[in-house]
């Protein structure tokens, strides 16, 4: 109970209006709430330090010549030093910097410093109203009065402020005028009783306004700074947090680690699952964030399915990266949402301040490259920013500036790698490859520059014009030839783009089973529904489907029983270890063989030996495709190809 006693009048002291029977307040918002306060005493106390002042020399002129002239000196000689001290303290206290919280010690301060004015002003009417004139004592009233209204404005937001500053002055003026035996006595204390009632009810209704305006403010500016969605601080408040770290980092030589985590497949996801799930897998990650992070850490969303967290204890190497993999494996279960399995591909880039960047848009840049490094080129989940980033975020800048206008300044090509059918040695086709030659760089390799066009969305109108360009060389070669072109992901999503090949076989003039397009099995896992009805209107066009690098990714079954495939595409690291791993043999022997039971062809890729090619001859495979069969050669240089086509299994010999 003394514990209990004591908590309740230390919160009293530090202004809680639960006392009061108003609104309460919890950390760090009550500090914040004492801070506003304080600052408004603060800013009120010289002036109220001046009318102190004043009152006590009106109070000593009109004592002057009594007998109580020197007592009275004496006692406003206390109020006058003491007024010019707090005041030109308060002066300065107030021009300085005002604090975002201020602690309960303060405010308690704050409290007792009322009081003790509040009984020296309280002090007054006892030692010098009985034996005063009436005039005095009517001087010695009103000077109570006063202070009485002066103090209860000026506490007017801190209640047990104004009451700790009043009450001394009030029972001091009760107990004077209880000594002093005059029928007007009762009708000036039921005058005071009023009003000090009056005023600590208006002082009280003031002070329950105030704090419920700011705890209201309060929970507004949490709401702004709050993501809806996930309940984690938003980039809002992620950008203060992050600015805070950098001053702290400066200033007291404090290093902490910024992590980016990424779901990298959650757009898809979304596409494929709808918005619904797509949030409901958004609440479940950051509740999974929350649990494989620390107390210390300070985690946000920012967009989308990316998140960052702030790490300022604990951040060397080797402590961030087992956090990181603490967030990859939390990462890794399958989210179940509304009865069905989810899984999510995760990368996290990382960066350290002040080392990797002293201001937060450096720090941000460059733990946003090391996130791209993780993201897109297969380098593993969890990358920590280097020095050769730099560089690499340099050039990938130039291409994405440049790339804009490279298929205007002819910049682009198409080189074609034929096909060999395996049963006549006659080539069936050719591939397109898409090339890019830039006028500095030289040679950008499509691994390096297809992403980019894709996060940029050029690759419709590269992908329209390789469409075309392959389109109107096939018009140009026998008749039995066909041509294949790639479509990534992000074009499978176009909606024109049916249109556009329906447009571009009738302008070139090309029958549409000599157009294969070529898709791989990513495109399928991210858009498998959608990609179903595009492929199957291509079929209905008499366009063929070709399954490429297959067997690198999932592999689904699904794909062979739904898709209008007309080919499957062995994929080359098969290929090329099918003579030394029995597995890799068996493999795409069962390929093979599954795929002629669907009355699917088989071409295999990456064909670089005749051991390779005598292999898949074996195992009854279509077609063959590789450096032994033809390097990716100009459009120009395929009809010499041509003319030796059908001897050209005599140079494989």
């Amino acid at each position: 109970m003394q514990r209990l006693s004591a908590a309740a009048v230390g919160d009293l002291l530090a202004g809680d209006l639960r006392a009061f029977g108003g609104p309460s307040t919890v950390e760090p918002l009550a500090g914040r709430i004492r801070a506003e306060q304080i600052s408004i005493v603060l800013r009120n106390t010289p002036l109220v330090m001046v009318a102190n002042i004043l009152n006590a020399a009106i109070f000593v002129m009109a004592l002057w010549g009594s007998p109580e002239q020197t007592k009275a000196i004496l006692w406003a000689s206390g109020i006058i030093v003491a007024g010019a001290v707090v005041g030109l303290r308060a002066r300065l206290s107030f021009q300085s910097v005002k604090p975002r919280s201020v602690s309960r010690r303060t405010t308690q301060n704050l409290v007792r410093n009322a009081f003790l004015f509040g009984t020296w002003w309280g002090a007054l009417p006892v030692l010098f109203f009985s034996g005063a004139t009436s005039a005095v004592q009517v001087v010695i009233t009103c000077l109570s009065a006063g202070m009485i209204a002066g103090g209860a404005a000026s506490f007017s937001t801190i209640p047990i402020a104004a009451v700790a500053y009043t009450l001394p002055i009030f029972i001091g003026s009760a107990v004077a005028i209880a000594w002093v035996e005059d029928a007007v006595n009762l009708p000036v204390a039921i005058l005071i009783i009023t009003y000090a009632t009056t005023l600590l009810r208006a002082v009280l209704a003031h002070g329950f306004e105030f704090t419920q305006r700011l705890i209201s403010q309060a929970e507004s500016e949490r709401a702004i700074r709050r993501d809806v969605l996930t309940r984690l601080p938003n980039r809002f408040s992620f950008n203060e947090r992050l600015e805070n770290a950098m001053v702290n980092a400066a200033q007291f030589d404090q290093k902490f680690a910024l992590l980016l985590f990424n779901l990298d497949n959650f757009k898809n996801l979304n596409d494929r699952f709808g918005r619904a799930m797509a949030d409901a897998l958004l609440v479940e990650t950051a509740a999974r964030l929350r649990k494989s992070t620390r107390e210390s850490d300070s985690i946000a969303r920012l967009e989308g399915a990316e998140f960052a967290i702030i790490a300022p204890r604990d951040c060397r190497p080797d402590q961030i990266r087992s956090l990181a993999k603490q967030i990859t494996d939390a990462m890794r279960a399958p989210f179940l949402i509304e009865g069905r399995e989810l899984y999510c591909k995760v990368s996290i880039g990382v960066a350290f301040a002040p080392s990797d960047g002293s201001d937060a848009n450096q720090l941000l840049r460059c733990v946003d490259t090391a996130l791209h490094r993780a993201t897109t080129l297969g380098a593993g989940p969890i990358q920590f920013f280097s020095a050769s980033d730099d560089e690499a975020a340099a050039r990938r800048h130039t291409l994405e500036r440049d790339l804009a206008s490279a298929l205007a300044n002819e910049q682009l090509s198409l080189a074609f790698q034929p096909f060999l059918d395996l049963g006549s040695d006659h080539i069936r086709g050719f591939e397109a490859l898409l090339r890019w030659h830039h006028p500095t760089l030289g040679a950008i390799p499509p691994s390096e520059f297809i992403p980019i066009a894709e996060e940029t969305g050029l690759i419709h109108d590269i992908g329209q014009w390789a469409v075309r360009t392959a389109c109107l060389a096939a018009a140009q070669w026998p008749c039995d030839l066909r041509v294949a072109v790639n479509l990534s992901v992000v074009q499978l999503k176009n909606k024109a783009l049916l249109d556009g090949i329906r447009t571009t076989l009738s302008e070139a003039g090309l029958e549409p089973r000599r157009l294969e397009v070529e898709i791989t099995e990513s495109v399928l896992i991210a858009n498998f529904e959608d990609a179903i009805a595009l492929l199957q209107s291509l079929s209905f066009l008499s366009v063929t489907v070709a399954l490429d690098d297959f067997g690198t990714g999932y592999s689904s079954l699904t794909y062979l029983r739904k898709l209008p495939l007309s080919r499957l595409k062995i994929d080359r690291s098969f290929v090329q270890d099918m003579l030394t791993d029995a597995d890799c043999a068996a493999i795409v022997r069962a390929l093979v063989e599954l795929a002629h039971e669907l009355r699917i062809d088989v071409t295999a890729e990456g064909v670089e030996t005749p051991e390779q090619l005598d292999h898949l001859r074996r195992v009854r495979c279509d077609e063959a495709q590789g450096y032994l069969i033809g390097k990716p050669v100009p459009v120009d240089e395929i009809p010499a190809l041509l003319r030796g086509r059908s001897v050209r299994s005599e140079a494989l010999e």
